[in-house]
């Protein structure tokens, strides 16, 4: 078709430049129409590396996203941009112009899926996800996340990836494996543990291990951000004296791994025989239980300026703090004992 209009505005320079001209103009205003061709359900289209703009055009053209081969082309030279198609899988979903689709290509709008892991997620729970979204299998994730290696030179005591795979929300091509997922979060982990962490943890003492582990303790205790740092001095003040860190997401975290959790914490489950259980080993536990958000590794190496060596909830999402035995056993009687008697009697 738009070689026979070619055809027929070479005829019509003959007849007249009027003439010509207001063909060329149609031809023209066909760059910018969006052509209604695609699926309803979109369609995929993949630009390998070194493909022509014949072969893309071929490929557009039966994909229903362009007219035709010869329009798609002469949109890549009318816009100048031959030398920069990129190569990708793009996703149409609705019509655009032929101008449009070269835009789109050119600029490298490839199709990426999201998957977002929110903080504090264990390797176990970060696979459910991971599977629910459509990625993978979690069986497969979690054999991705068993390979130490991929941290070795920060942790050379890790047994796997625990508390080293970022937890934010990532973009991937569609044929990305959970392989590639899995070196994109410790890649983001590498990025913001940075140098100045690194030798921030140095300084007060502590492996990258250690730091993680502290941070991912935090992370399961405090889930509002502004106590993140009251939280970490509680811990650090804790370890500074020799004191059990005593944290319940510890002792949860060894009885996950002994497949012995029923999603209740009972008095008999606090004397689980494990090294994740700080009530009955002392220090730090052997590695880090969750994945600690920014934030959270940052005040970890950076507690609050205070005295704090206990807490309890307030069952609103905060903490009342204690600097002594004696207050914390009465925040615990007024924020559990009583909170829960009075629920229990419907005041």
């Amino acid at each position: 078709m738009w070689r026979r209009l070619l055809i027929a505005l070479a005829c019509l320079l003959l007849a007249g430049a009027g003439a010509a001209a207001f063909v060329w103009q149609e031809l023209l205003a066909r760059l910018d129409a969006p052509h209604p061709g695609i699926a309803d359900t979109g369609v995929f289209v993949d630009v390998e590396p070194g493909d022509s703009v014949r072969v893309i055009a071929s490929r557009l053209a039966a994909a229903g996203v362009v007219a035709d081969e010869w329009l798609f082309r002469f949109a890549v030279r009318r816009s100048g941009r031959d030398r920069e198609l990129q190569a990708g899988e793009y996703f149409f979903d609705a019509p655009l112009s032929p101008l449009a689709a070269v835009t789109k290509i050119a600029d490298g709008r490839v199709h990426l899926r999201p998957i977002t892991f929110p903080e504090g997620l264990t390797l176990s729970e970060m696979a459910a996800v991971v599977e629910a979204k459509g990625f993978g299998s979690a069986a497969a994730f979690a054999a991705a996340a068993s390979r130490p290696a991929l941290i070795a030179d920060v942790d050379p005591d890790a047994t796997d990836l625990e508390g080293y795979l970022f937890p934010e929300t990532y973009s991937l091509p569609r044929a990305a494996t959970v392989g590639d997922l899995v070196a994109a979060m410790v890649a983001q982990f590498r990025r913001v543990f940075d140098e100045g962490l690194r030798a921030r943890a140095t300084e007060l003492g502590l492996s990258v291990r250690e730091a993680v582990t502290l941070a991912s303790i935090i992370q399961r205790e405090a889930g509002n951000e502004a106590e993140h740092a009251l939280v970490s001095a509680v811990f650090n003040n804790r370890l500074r004296i020799g004191m059990p860190l005593q944290s319940d997401p510890t002792v949860i975290y060894a009885l996950e791994r002994a497949g012995a959790y029923d999603g209740n914490l009972t008095r008999s489950n606090m004397q689980v025989d494990s090294p994740y259980n700080t009530y009955r080993y002392g220090g730090l536990p052997p590695g880090p239980i969750a994945a600690p958000g920014r934030d959270v590794l940052l005040a970890a190496l950076e507690p609050a300026d205070a005295t704090y060596l206990y807490f309890v909830s307030r069952n609103d999402g905060t903490h009342a703090f204690a600097n002594t035995l004696r207050e914390h056993n009465r925040n615990v009687r007024e924020f559990q004992v009583e909170f829960f008697r009075r629920r229990r009697a419907g005041g």
